[in-house]
């Protein structure tokens, strides 16, 4: 248990800024290049995180980059997630340290591909592509509702809410969503999958009860 807690020497690099600068080239690759030319093969297609290509050609990397792959139809979707990051991702990066953060997030987010897998795998959905950082996201706005219960958060700039009630919150609803099957390709099981890793991750790595941390508030 004290190799699992021992903490990296203290340093802030601002790296959710290089993990937002990367994500977004890497969107502006999909859209310039769209295809990879070597392979000549869609880079949505090869970093997308897909049960079929995982089993059958061995490409596991798909649990890390899906990440940092986002859809090409709906730019909503990379502006959300960076947004996301950028606003809750530096403070909890200035109270982690750089390089717990940068484990951290990409820990759960692989956890929650991993995770997406096989519940595609079992359920029969092995056609689908994973892509986005919202499972990681998710584990962001858990560690920052821990490290920061009392703080206040502004939904759509209007109504203010304490951060572990936004959190607690966005995954009601993704439960919600998710077993009424909203007809969204939304995937909700990814998300409470991040959440529920960057709970475990404070658990074993802190030896914190975010529970616990959000009723000091």
């Amino acid at each position: 248990m004290k190799i699992i807690r021992r903490q990296f020497r203290y340093r802030n690099d601002n790296v959710v800024y290089y993990i937002i600068g990367f994500t977004f080239l890497i969107y502006l690759a999909q859209m310039v290049l769209v295809y990879i030319p070597v392979i000549n093969l869609p880079i949505v297609i090869v970093f997308s995180m897909n049960p079929n290509r995982i089993i059958h050609l061995g490409w596991y990397w798909q649990f890390f980059t899906y990440m940092f792959i986002h859809s090409p139809q709906a730019m909503s979707h990379i502006l959300f997630n960076m947004f996301a990051l950028f606003i809750f991702g530096r403070q909890v990066e200035w109270r982690m340290g750089s390089r717990e953060f940068l484990m951290y997030y990409f820990v759960t987010g692989t956890l929650a591909g991993i995770f997406s897998f096989f519940v595609y795998y079992l359920t029969g959905q092995t056609g689908v592509y994973l892509m986005g950082a919202s499972g990681a996201i998710f584990a962001v706005q858990l560690a920052y509702a821990a490290f920061f219960p009392d703080s206040t958060i502004y939904i759509w700039g209007i109504l203010p809410i304490k951060a572990p009630l936004m959190v607690l919150g966005f995954a009601g609803l993704e439960i919600f969503f998710m077993f009424t099957r909203d007809g969204s390709n939304v995937a909700h099981g990814t998300h409470l999958a991040g959440f529920a890793f960057g709970w475990l991750y404070f658990t074993v790595r802190f030896g914190i009860n975010p529970w616990k941390s959000f009723r000091r508030r």
